[in-house]
């Protein structure tokens, strides 16, 4: 299946600059749509905050002001989307049927942002999302965790710089989970196109179900020949070696599944989702 609609929560830092660069590179692979979704904060979500102790006038102008900043930041981000749109050649307008070039339309909405990415990303075959800024705890990543854990749709995660390529030598992490799986499936078109495939396992990483060697007449079955190479752990994180494995490979896709264990566990414990969406610089599509 093509990738005919991709979904962009869009925020105006330097993170969400590569996201956007990102996004407009796979639309023009795939001659698809991008829909760019700026989230502006509610201002009557100011009031309960204000606290006891302030007046209606008060939180009046608390509530004017924030709405003001909302505005300001929503042309801002706009204003971006219209120049990124113009550098990457892609045309601005709303999807069609048989396009033959890629697209772009940009929304800013008054709502929540993880519940309303979520909701519109089940209509989308993938949501791009910023890579976590320096120093953020990834696990505070709302809109990140909403698409992998409510839409049901795969979300691929842009890394702090806009890479040059997407997609031609494309890495597929297996362990042998549902969610490994679902990685595989979605992953399927991007395989198909590319120049080099290969997957990666380790004892390390596998779970029960089916081994990599496994895979690969199942893929051959789509037209993709796949190479098998096994990743040892680097200072007993997994996830470093399976980023090392995806790097040496020179790859500039990775797909794998998200949160095998539950994200309590690995909140508290770390794991391989957590260190790769912390420390991947290539492009990561993950599925739940």
């Amino acid at each position: 299946m093509a990738i005919r609609k991709l979904l962009l929560p869009l925020t105006g830092t330097k993170a969400g600059e590569a996201a956007l660069s990102t996004a407009l590179s796979i639309a023009n692979i795939w001659k698809s749509h991008v829909t760019a979704l700026h989230v502006r904060l509610d201002s009557r979500d100011v009031a309960p905050l204000a606290g006891e102790g302030l007046s209606g006038a008060m939180i009046e102008e608390m509530m004017s002001a924030t709405e003001k900043e909302s505005s300001e930041r929503a042309n801002a981000v706009h204003a971006m989307f219209d120049r990124f749109v113009a550098q990457h050649q892609v045309v601005l307008g709303e999807p069609t049927e048989r396009a033959d070039h890629a697209t772009a339309s940009f929304a800013s909405v008054i709502g929540r942002e993880e519940d309303l990415v979520a909701q519109l990303a089940r209509l989308a075959d993938l949501t791009v999302v910023p890579h976590p800024e320096s120093g953020e705890d990834v696990s505070s990543s709302d809109a990140l965790h909403a698409v992998l854990f409510d839409s049901g749709r795969p979300v691929l995660i842009s890394p702090i710089r806009a890479p040059v390529t997407i997609g031609r030598r494309v890495c597929i992490a297996w362990n042998g989970t549902a969610e490994s799986a679902a990685a595989v499936l979605a992953a399927i078109p991007w395989m198909q196109r590319a120049e080099a495939v290969r997957v990666l396992s380790s004892e390390g990483y596998q779970r029960r179900g089916p081994a990599a060697a496994e895979l690969v007449p199942y893929l051959g079955l789509h037209g993709i020949r796949p190479e098998l190479a096994n990743f040892k752990a680097i200072d007993r994180e997994v996830g470093a070696g399976l980023l090392a494995g995806a790097r040496e490979f020179g790859a500039d896709f990775l797909a794998m599944g998200a949160y095998s264990h539950s994200r309590l566990r690995q909140l508290i414990l770390g794991g391989v989702t957590r260190h790769v969406l912390e420390r991947a610089d290539l492009p990561v599509m993950m599925c739940r």
